[in-house]
């Protein structure tokens, strides 16, 4: 009975723990709007950004080792960010409709 309860307690926190996190992560996302566009699928000559978590991940991982050239500020972007961080961004992205 005591896990019952210790059960309600905790899970509400978590799970808004969780929607914090995901509010931080779209907030971080909507900067990248202003060049690759709502939902991150640009019109013009910047890279869409990818629909699938991983991919767009190791795309910004490896930007922000100065392993993918980048014609703009996107260097500068990711490495202000930590891995976890990227990873949460590419997963907004992910989960764009």
């Amino acid at each position: 009975m005591k896990y019952l309860i210790l059960a309600a307690v905790l899970l509400p926190s978590m799970t808004a723990g969780a929607q914090t996190l995901d509010r931080q992560a779209r907030a971080w996302a909507a900067s990248c709007a202003a060049c690759h566009g709502t939902g991150g699928q640009s019109q013009g000559g910047i890279p869409p950004i990818g629909r699938d978590p991983e991919l767009g991940y190791r795309a910004l991982l490896a930007s922000k080792n100065k392993q993918r050239p980048a014609a703009t500020v996107m260097h500068q972007h990711t490495k202000g960010y930590t891995e976890d961080e990227l990873q949460r961004i590419a997963a907004v992205f992910a989960s764009a409709k």
